[in-house]
């Protein structure tokens, strides 16, 4: 059935296993293994959520291409860019996450925070895959090939280097960030 060992050397999964205690460790910390956190968000009353992710995307990417450029990884594994099944995934995880409260990343840490509704809401995410997994040859054939870009990345689209797309986030990140902070204090005023 697979070609290929189906886990991988206990190095990589022992560095997996203490990439992810850390990842919810974070997730913790930041607090946005709350369901109130996360509806706020969606409320517009709380952007903690934004600025935890808007950090999380400037530093990976930083991290990625640092990593690249310095030789420790040997490139991107690029998925297609299918525009229309993007967009159709994130309105069903958008409107999952609305409903439930969490992400599956934050779900699974709220779990280990001991929140009891995310173990139902992890277990509906694990059958939404699944059931996925199961529609996967009718998708295939009518929804992923539509605007299908290819492996583009805004980088290879422009001939730009990828710096200059990290640094442009960067400083979006530091503006969003202190616009969204002038908001909240004026709101709170």
């Amino acid at each position: 059935m697979f070609e290929t060992s189906f886990f991988a050397d206990p190095t990589t999964v022992m560095l997996g296993a203490a990439t992810g205690l850390v990842f919810g460790f974070l997730l913790q910390k930041a607090w946005v293994t709350r369901v109130d956190v996360i509806v706020g968000q969606f409320l517009l009353e709380d952007f903690t959520v934004l600025k935890v992710m808007g950090t999380a995307i400037v530093v990976g990417g930083a991290g990625i291409y640092g990593m690249m450029q310095l030789g420790l990884i040997d490139g991107l594994h690029v998925k297609a860019a299918q525009l229309v099944a993007n967009a159709v995934g994130g309105l069903i995880f958008g409107i999952g996450m609305a409903i439930l409260g969490y992400c599956p990343g934050t779900g699974v840490a709220a779990i280990g925070d001991g929140s009891r509704d995310a173990v139902a809401g992890v277990a509906g995410m694990l059958f939404g895959a699944a059931l996925y997994a199961e529609m996967y040859p009718w998708a295939k054939a009518h929804i992923l090939g539509l605007a299908d870009l290819g492996k583009e990345t805004l980088a290879t689209a422009t001939g730009l280097s990828p710096w200059w797309f990290i640094a442009g986030l960067a400083i979006l990140a530091v503006l969003g960030f202190k616009a969204l902070e002038t908001w909240e204090h004026r709101r709170a005023a």
